[in-house]
């Protein structure tokens, strides 16, 4: 993994690791898809609600995490009973190979999981609209989401749609600063900050904001960019000279704008794709970074006095995937937890996307679960059935 997607091999390590624990809840939890007894309006009568599987998966999952979003959707169809066949990226051929490899010579039967690469959109035009293909599921951008969304609308496929997210952050007056700076400095910089539910937007108090943007930009400029099998390493490189030079628009289009640039900001030696981690501070809700999701190692921030004006900032835009939050008052956590829109939201933690829990988002950022017991319905069938005596 860190050889072919060049995140560093103590977090590539972590991901191997966190999709065993994924496969054995999976595999648990597989055991508690129950249908129920309802009971009749009239003697000798029986009601029941029975679940079955949906049917063959098509997956397509993208090269961040080239084994954890496979396991997600993986392990959920297989525990329903639903065979599943993955189209997975291109960039990251070897990791969804060996994971799959681990399967076959666990036992399982010839034909339950099957691998593909090519064209995405001849795959997915082909699949989606086979007859046999009963559901699909998707991670990756908003707009290619939204076409696959549409194709199987066209042919009636149940859908699960994990896209784009721009999550905001928000840090409270009274916020623990020094927790906040480690929890979110390690979710916006891990993989180069390019991971679904990493923090973009920060909001921040402005009694605390130049405490944060200081501690913030200490962390970064602390982070070891370099190979990822380097001892050492604690960021590596952006996927492709695509991403490089969206970093460095995103960084002018904010300077010309009015922010100030705290720390980082520009490419790293002249080989390879590395970005130094950038914290931005003072950004106008206008600039690109505030609006378009980075998917890079660009913190954005910008103040704000009363909570509700945080809220309303966080909820603007169209994302709603995740979001983070820091204060030590009960009544701003309620507040937080009741009007921040997002499928997904941490106070006063890092991002512990544990597989107990719900993973999705909102709005333009998909629907449907990738995680807990609500994953498992995704992949199911509810089928009624009432008998009466003859």
């Amino acid at each position: 993994m860190t050889e072919e997607q060049g995140k560093p091999l103590h977090e590539a390590k972590a991901e191997v690791l966190a999709a065993a624990g994924i496969i054995e809840w999976f595999a648990d939890e597989g055991q508690r898809v129950y249908g129920r007894i309802v009971p009749p309006r009239s003697a000798l009568t029986q009601q029941l609600v029975m679940k079955e599987p949906i049917g063959p998966v098509a997956a397509f999952t993208p090269w961040n995490f080239p084994v954890n979003q496979i396991v997600r959707k993986l392990c959920a169809a297989m525990a329903v009973g639903c065979s599943f066949l993955a189209k997975a990226p291109e960039e990251t051929p070897a990791s969804p190979a060996a994971l799959f490899q681990c399967f076959v010579d666990a036992g399982l039967p010839p034909g339950v999981l099957g691998l593909v690469f090519g064209d995405p959109a001849e795959i997915s035009a082909y699949l989606i609209a086979h007859p046999t293909i009963r559901k699909v599921t998707f991670t990756g951008s908003t707009p290619v989401g939204k076409e696959l969304a549409s194709l199987a609308g066209r042919h009636m496929k149940r859908v699960t749609m994990e896209l784009g997210g721009h999550a905001p952050v928000i840090v409270a007056a009274d916020a623990d600063v020094e927790l906040a700076v480690r929890a979110t400095g390690a979710a916006k910089f891990r993989n180069a900050g390019q991971v679904c539910i990493a923090p973009t937007r920060f909001l921040v108090h402005r009694s605390v904001a130049e405490e944060f943007t200081r501690a913030l930009a200490c962390y970064a400029e602390d982070l070891k960019v370099g190979d990822g099998l380097v001892e050492g390493t604690t960021m590596g490189p952006l996927a492709n000279q695509r991403r490089l030079a969206a970093m460095n628009q995103l960084v002018a289009d904010a300077q010309a704008k009015g922010a100030s640039l705290r720390t980082g900001g520009c490419r790293l030696g002249d080989s390879g794709n590395f970005f130094a981690p950038t914290v931005l501070a003072d950004v106008p809700p206008d600039a690109s970074v505030f609006n378009d999701e980075p998917f890079g190692p660009i913190a954005a921030i910008r103040t704000f006095e009363h909570l509700d004006d945080a809220i309303s900032e966080a909820n603007r835009l169209a994302y709603g995937l995740a979001g983070y939050a820091f204060t030590q008052s009960y009544r701003n956590v309620l507040q937080l937890s009741q009007e921040v829109e997002v499928g997904m939201l941490w106070i006063n933690q890092p991002a512990l996307a544990v597989p107990e829990m719900p993973f999705g988002g909102i709005k333009d950022s998909g629907y449907g679960s990738e995680g807990g017991p609500e994953a498992l319905e995704a992949y199911s069938n509810t089928k009624a059935v009432a008998v009466a005596a003859a």
